[in-house]
């Protein structure tokens, strides 16, 4: 895992009813949803990572505001900069913009895993239900 400080990712989308707060269930308006930032936000700090074939990453932490509404139609980005990395802990800083501006930002943690074992223990939870 050769995982430096500095690397960025991006992702993007454009406001549609699909993510929309009152579609997510987070409101009612038809304005970009707060748990639909999350998950750029997380999906631009994936794809910062390039990991060996047999691991991924997980969120573990994640500390945002989401501090301006962005309409329908709207396009919407995110960029997660990494900048601390601690063995498997990755932190990154977090932002997200819409064509007037940043409509986010905050820090997201995630955690370097080795698939096969994160699935098992993952199974193994249900195994004592």
């Amino acid at each position: 895992m050769d995982l430096k400080v500095g690397r960025k990712g991006r992702a993007q989308t454009t406001v549609s009813t699909l993510n929309t707060a009152k579609t997510m269930g987070s409101g009612q308006l038809e304005v970009f949803a707060t748990p639909a930032m999350i998950a750029l936000m997380e999906q631009a700090a994936v794809n910062a990572l390039e990991l060996p074939e047999g691991q991924s990453s997980v969120g573990t932490s994640l500390s945002i505001k989401h501090n301006a509404a962005t309409p329908l139609g709207a396009n919407v980005f995110a960029i997660a900069e990494l900048v601390e990395v601690d063995r498997r802990k990755l932190v990154f800083t977090v932002e997200a913009f819409d064509d007037a501006g940043q409509i986010g930002v905050g820090n997201h943690e995630r955690f370097v895993i080795d698939v096969d074992s994160f699935i098992a223990k993952a199974q193994a939870r249900n195994q004592g239900m």
